[in-house]
């Protein structure tokens, strides 16, 4: 919705019969001079607005988040959230990458209230399928004068191109055909040349107010009679988004600061048509650490290579609501609902958002530890036997590991790994670190027969059969027995019974490595590494050889 100002009395513009809703934006033409200026008016309209990807790959995160942002501003508003696919390069587009659009979409949660596989008054909703609707509007400005028919041939078009650029001109069509005498044109249509629509640009200057980024204004001195249908009867980008977003009733136009440009060419589109113009608001790219525009080379930018990388939905919305966005507080972390209550597009920051990858792992481990724990349970529970690190899903040797492994996992694909983890047994590689030197000289081999002689003696493997309450006695008896406690006894403890230096709560690791032997829930091939095998190699290392700072002679079998 807008105000135009030209060149000529006020007069107030009608939309066309098509435009079929009579709560439709109103818009008001007014002409000065030869400056265009565009400018909302206060009156309240009803809202509606869309997102219209090109189905020619995988939905990048940036269409996610300007799809999040349409979705956000329709629900604050009470209005509708329109999807619409802009399928008008039919060599690149595919129906395979359209459907991963959608489930992209909706795997984030961001229903349409219009659009394919929903229907709705507006409809088709592809524009592969409003062709007969170009169509009519490229012919109705024909009649009107506002385009005419260009004969010029490519080679003719490249001419005009290296023209300009000797005399360090705009590279902008020179208007051949827009003066042509009626019989000149006759005489081509009559011998079949091609040829495309050009639409005819005033003199001048556009000016816009954007949401986001205020007065935009552009010279039209430099753009030139420009191509609305290509000779092949398939209109072009810019004239298929005006008509679609002024006959869907379309009120604001949320997007990237790339269409930004666009917005010249379809605003002298609107006026010519009659159309009621939306709100613009152009949205900030999302940029790479190094401030160049988000790419492949910088890694996953797709939603659904994040999905595959094991991201939560709710995670991935809000860290993208994040990225030019924010409430005015420090609050970080906002479910859909709740973005849905604070968004306002006031809020939204005109300067590029840096994508930190290791931000939203961070964010996603916080929603992923959010989640009930029944839920978080489950998830991963079947995640481990997915992958075949377990034989069960469900049981007590889940419910404690997980609850014990949860805080280490950001993702539910690091659930292996802190599985894994916890099973393996790295001694040989641990003592061999500068970091246990320490505990070599700290009489760690006097430590290790007194450990070992604690288990054998089945001592240590009565504890554990009664739990977290029966290792804790063990541990105050045994820090007794050698005169230990604090970290001269715990650490020694984690090294030879986990053979790592950190990690989670020792004593729970412990005891759920016994549980995993006792209930045989560890499938062969996850490289566990029983309390039988781990004294075992205790009981075979050489630690005069290590003292000694030489390479441990592996005589247990390799971890």
């Amino acid at each position: 919705m807008a105000l135009l100002s030209g060149g000529t009395p006020w007069s107030k513009v009608i939309a066309p019969p098509i435009f079929h809703r009579s709560h439709a934006p109103r818009t008001f033409l007014f002409f000065k001079r030869r400056r265009f200026s565009v400018s909302a008016l206060s009156e309240q309209i009803p809202v509606r607005v869309r997102f219209a990807p090109s189905p020619t790959g995988n939905l990048h995160v940036g269409g996610a988040r300007t799809a999040l942002f349409n979705y956000l501003f329709a629900r604050s508003k009470g209005g509708k959230f329109v999807l619409r696919i802009e399928d008008t390069d039919l060599e690149r587009s595919t129906r395979e990458s359209e459907e991963a659009m959608l489930k992209d979409l909706s795997w984030l949660g961001l229903d349409w209230d219009e659009g394919p596989g929903v229907g709705g008054d507006y409809g088709p909703y592809r524009q592969s399928e409003r062709n007969s609707l170009y169509k009519q509007y490229a012919e109705n400005l024909h009649q009107s004068g506002h385009v005419y028919r260009c004969f010029c041939s490519n080679e003719e078009l490249e001419k005009m191109k290296e023209d300009a650029k000797l005399k360090q001109l705009p590279p902008v069509y020179t208007g051949k055909w827009a003066s042509a005498r009626h019989e000149e044109v006759e005489e081509e249509l009559a011998k079949g040349t091609p040829y495309t629509y050009r639409f005819r640009v005033p003199k001048g200057s556009l000016k816009i107010n954007d949401l986001i980024r205020g007065e935009v204004s552009w010279n039209l001195d430099t753009l030139g009679d420009f191509v609305i249908m290509r000779s092949n009867g398939q209109p072009v980008y810019n004239f298929c988004v005006t008509v679609d977003d002024a006959t869907m009733a379309i009120s604001h136009v949320i997007r990237a600061e790339e269409h930004l440009p666009n917005t010249l060419r379809q605003a002298l589109i609107y006026k010519a048509l009659g159309f009621p113009m939306p709100y613009f608001a152009h949205v900030s790219l999302i940029l790479a650490p190094d401030r160049s525009k988000l790419s492949k080379r910088h890694g996953a930018t797709s939603v659904g290579q994040f999905r595959e990388m094991g991201y939560l939905p709710e995670a991935m919305v809000n860290y993208l609501a994040l990225l030019g966005w924010g409430d005015g507080t420090e609050n970080e972390f906002f479910a859909l609902d709740q973005l849905v209550e604070k968004f306002t597009i006031e809020r939204v920051n005109k300067s590029g958002a840096i994508f930190d990858s290791t931000k939203l792992r961070w964010m996603n481990g916080q929603h992923l530890r959010a989640r009930h724990s029944d839920e978080l349970t489950k998830v991963i529970g079947e995640y481990w036997k997915t992958s075949g690190i377990l034989t069960v899903s469900a049981g007590p040797f889940v419910d404690e590991a997980v609850q014990l492994l949860k805080d280490g996992i950001d993702l539910i694909n690091d659930a292996d790994k802190a599985l894994a983890n916890l099973l393996s047994y790295p001694l040989h590689s641990t003592l061999q670190s500068d970091e246990a030197e320490p505990l070599l000289q700290d009489n760690l081999s006097e430590f290790a027969a007194s450990l070992v002689a604690a288990y054998d003696s089945g001592d240590l493997v009565a504890a554990l059969e009664e739990g977290h309450t029966g290792w804790q006695k063990w541990v105050k008896g045994f820090g007794k027995s050698l005169k230990r406690k604090g970290k001269s006894l715990f650490m020694p403890l984690r090294v030879l019974l986990t053979g790592k230096l950190h990690g989670p709560d020792m004593g729970a690791s412990v005891v759920l490595l016994y549980k995993a032997v006792t209930t045989v829930v560890v499938a062969p091939e996850a490289g566990f590494v029983t309390l039988d095998e781990r004294f075992k190699m205790l009981r075979q290392i050489n630690w005069e050889t290590l003292s000694k700072d030489q390479p441990v002679k592996e005589t247990a079998a390799p971890v």
